[in-house]
């Protein structure tokens, strides 16, 4: 019966850009983005039970794939204060999961002593314990 069965629908990022971007636009598809990701990231978070398994790699391989099209999206932004503000964004993502070692490496990309002040207060697991002391 194929009228009843649903063609699978793509992610936000997934969907290819026939124009370029602006960097405002850029923002608004990071933040969609992570919104998107961040439900997956709910679910691999709260994961169990039978045949969790394969649903939490396919799930995990999903959130990747956003991560990396958010980055690829983020370095094309040419104002740093919207870049930093999307990489933050990113780094919530990640810390949602405890992909520390991603976010730090981002946290360090940020411009803003402001914002990244503000992330670190927000999250204090991104303090790297080995530079700190």
């Amino acid at each position: 019966m194929r009228w009843l069965r649903k063609d699978p629908q793509l992610e936000v990022w997934e969907v290819a850009d026939d124009q370029p971007l602006g960097d405002i636009g850029a923002a608004h598809k990071i933040r969609d983005i992570c919104a998107s990701a961040g439900t997956i990231a709910e679910k691999l978070a709260a994961a169990g039970g039978r045949d969790s398994e394969k649903k939490q790699a396919d799930d995990a391989e999903r959130y990747q794939a956003a991560i990396k099209r958010a980055l690829e999206i983020a370095m094309q932004i040419s104002d740093d204060s919207m870049r930093d503000v999307s990489v933050s964004q990113i780094i919530k993502l990640c810390v949602q999961l405890d992909h520390l070692k991603t976010a730090r490496v981002l946290l360090r990309t940020i411009r803003s002593e402001k914002t990244r002040a503000e992330l670190v207060a927000e999250h204090p697991k991104l303090i790297d314990q080995d530079a700190a002391s």
